[in-house]
């Protein structure tokens, strides 16, 4: 009996002097944005370069925060929906601390390469590509999953141990298209069940007339005026932003709309990318006009 009592003892002097595990959260940004380069950009004078040029200060500011921030592992980078990236800052890929510092703060080595100046290069490749880049009416949603599934533009969470202490990585995933909402594209030899245009749009609206609903209860009681879902592996870690630029039955000049309120192309291409984001599993949805 004493020899248990005394095992028991030494079992709990053991506990006790074990080190405690220390887990450790950490959160970064992952900021993609995308630009339908289509004939979009010249309905109306562009306004995306303003735009993505917001995000990336937002990347600076809140994200990567040179003077304050230890150890950023956010990232941002730019496409085309149809073309490879063009431009990208991924702060991970500098390992060593104080590079990293360096690299975030443009001091030591990074003086005149840092990320204020990589910044501006951002900046630089964004408007190139604009002004040399135009693309057909393209089926935007087919092209945005295949370049999801297929490109590695989406950060996964990591989990890193030693076998006492753990460090949870979360990656917030942004995706930015900057587009008109209009689904758009050439339909002679092509699959068509991700087109949306200007006689989708009008079937929403009889409908909703018709049988006196809103855009958003129309969509749900009637499937054959949705977009089909598109689920994929990587939906569920994005946060998808969609930049609309374009009302194609709002008077600019005389500043008024063909439709009622709850009815125009707006409201009704808002409603429908909800929808078919909500049903292809996104981890979130914002509908942006500007």
């Amino acid at each position: 009996m004493m020899k248990r009592s005394i095992v028991y003892l030494f079992c709990i002097f053991l506990i006790s002097c074990a080190p405690e595990s220390q887990n450790e959260y950490l959160s970064y940004q992952n900021i993609v944005i995308l630009a339908d380069l289509s004939s979009r950009l010249d309905n109306k004078p562009p306004k995306d370069i303003e735009e993505i040029e917001k995000i990336v200060d937002y990347f600076k500011r809140e994200c990567v925060k040179p003077g304050e921030k230890i150890g950023d592992k956010s990232c941002i980078s730019f496409a085309p929906l149809s073309e490879k990236t063009a431009a990208i800052i991924d702060v991970n890929q500098i390992k060593n601390l104080t590079d990293k510092q360096c690299f975030i703060n443009s001091t030591g080595q990074y003086k005149n390469s840092g990320l204020e100046s990589k910044l501006q290069d951002f900046i630089k490749s964004v408007v190139d590509v604009y002004s040399k880049t135009r693309n057909p009416g393209l089926d935007l949603i087919s092209v945005l999953i295949e370049k999801i599934e297929n490109e590695p533009i989406i950060k996964k969470d990591i989990i890193l141990t030693d076998g006492l202490d753990t460090t949870f990585i979360n990656y917030n995933n942004h995706l930015y298209i900057f587009t008109d909402g209009y689904l758009e594209f050439k339909k002679q030899n092509a699959a068509v069940e991700f087109y949306f245009g200007n006689e989708e749009i009008e079937a929403v609206r009889q409908y909703c007339i018709a049988n006196r609903l809103d855009v958003k209860t129309a969509l749900d009681q009637n499937h054959e005026i949705c977009l089909p879902r598109s689920e994929t592996q990587w939906n569920k870690y994005i946060n998808l932003h969609i930049m609309e630029t374009h009302e194609r039955d709002k008077d600019q000049i005389k500043q008024i709309y063909s439709h009622n309120r709850g009815l125009r192309d707006n409201d009704i291409l808002e409603a429908v990318w909800s929808k078919w984001a909500y049903e292809s599993g996104f981890k979130s949805f914002e509908w942006n006009k500007y």
